[in-house]
C-alpha cells in the first residue's frame, strides 16, 4: 500500500483541524499557512472529506470547516479510505484465480497484511493522535 499526497496531506490537515477547532470554524487558509500545503489543493481535499461526510463547511468570511463528529470518533482508517479508495496492499482484481499459488499468497500474506493494517488505523483516532501529539507539544500555535 502507498499512501498518495492526497492522504498524507489530508490526514495532516485533519489532525490541525481537530487540534484547532474545538467547536469552531477554522479557515482553510490557516490550515494551509500552518500546515504548508496549498490552499487550492486543501480545497480539493476537503471536498472529498466533506462528500465523505467527515467534516462540513460554513461558506463566507466568518466561514470555514469543522468536524462533523467527536475526534474520538473519526479514526485514521476512515480518513484514508475516502481519500485514498481501496488500502488493501494488492488490489483484488480477480479472486477466483485457479492459480493455487497466487490464491495461497492472496490468502496467506496479502489478506493477512491487509487485516492487520486495517486493525491498526481502524485503531488510531484523532483523539487519540491529539493526545499524543499534545503531550509532546503542549501548546500548538494559533495562528490569527
Amino acid at each position: 500500500m502507498k499512501i498518495s499526497t492526497k492522504g498524507r496531506y489530508g490526514l495532516q490537515a485533519m489532525i490541525d483541524l481537530a487540534l484547532y477547532s474545538q467547536n469552531d470554524l477554522v479557515p482553510l487558509a490557516s490550515i494551509a499557512e500552518r500546515q504548508d500545503i496549498s490552499k487550492s489543493y486543501l480545497e480539493q481535499v476537503f471536498s472529498i472529506l466533506r462528500k465523505a461526510g467527515l467534516v462540513k463547511s460554513t461558506k463566507g468570511a466568518q466561514g470555514g470547516y469543522m468536524l462533523t463528529s467527536d475526534a474520538k470518533d473519526i479514526t485514521v482508517g476512515m480518513i484514508l479510505r475516502a481519500l485514498e479508495g481501496d488500502l488493501s496492499v494488492v488490489p483484488m482484481d480477480d479472486e477466483n484465480t485457479t492459480n493455487r499459488i497466487e490464491s495461497y499468497i492472496r490468502d496467506n500474506i496479502w489478506n493477512r497484511i491487509d487485516e492487520k493494517v486495517f486493525a491498526l488505523i481502524d485503531e488510531i483516532t484523532l483523539q487519540s493522535i491529539m493526545d499524543d501529539y499534545l503531550k509532546k507539544d503542549p501548546a500548538p500555535m494559533y495562528y490569527i
